[in-house]
């Protein structure tokens, strides 16, 4: 998805009334809303395909790390569910602890290791959301759009500069409009 517009951290529940705005703002013979699928134009654009097979390579490594870590907590797991009736219970309750252990490092490590994950895939496609974006900036201005929403994430892609009211709103709270 492309990143809300800086200029736009307006929430939904005043969409209506800026949409209002917008319209009444406006000549009626302009269109002034566009939408755009980001995960299509994400999917379909030039290096998309190199970009996901890196992060798909990447991810296997981290897989694997993890599946390993899987099955040797799972090894240690069954083997003191074997051997669990023949120890005292000093050393179960030691042994208990120790897979505990084992345990909240295996989810720590998978905690890290999604982190990465959406932390290296946010990484190769941002230059594909940049160029994505410019091409979104560009038809909006060349169309004469006032907003450019994206149906899979919620806010505004794209937003007409000409319609921040932000040095207007301030000048008149100051008393100087």
């Amino acid at each position: 998805m492309f990143p809300i517009c800086k200029t736009a951290g307006w929430s939904l529940a005043v969409l209506p009334v800026l949409l209002l705005a917008v319209v009444a703002a406006r000549p009626q013979q302009t269109p002034i809303l566009a939408y755009v699928d980001s995960d299509q134009i994400i999917q379909q654009m030039p290096g998309y395909a190199a970009a996901d097979s890196t992060f798909q390579n990447e991810s296997e490594v981290w897989r694997t790390e993890l599946q390993q870590l899987q099955t040797t907590l799972d090894s240690a797991v069954r083997a003191f569910d074997q051997e669990s009736l023949a120890l005292s219970d000093s050393v179960r309750d030691q042994r208990m602890e120790e897979l505990q252990q084992m345990s909240r490092l295996v989810q720590q490590r998978n905690t890290e290791l999604s982190q990465r994950a959406e932390s290296r895939w946010a990484e190769l496609v941002l230059p594909l959301r940049e160029r994505g974006r410019a091409v979104i900036d560009g038809l909006r201005a060349e169309r004469n759009l006032a907003l450019v929403f994206d149906i899979n994430a919620p806010g505004i892609v794209s937003i007409d500069p000409a319609l921040d009211l932000t040095a207007v709103v301030l000048s008149r709270l100051r008393g100087s409009d």
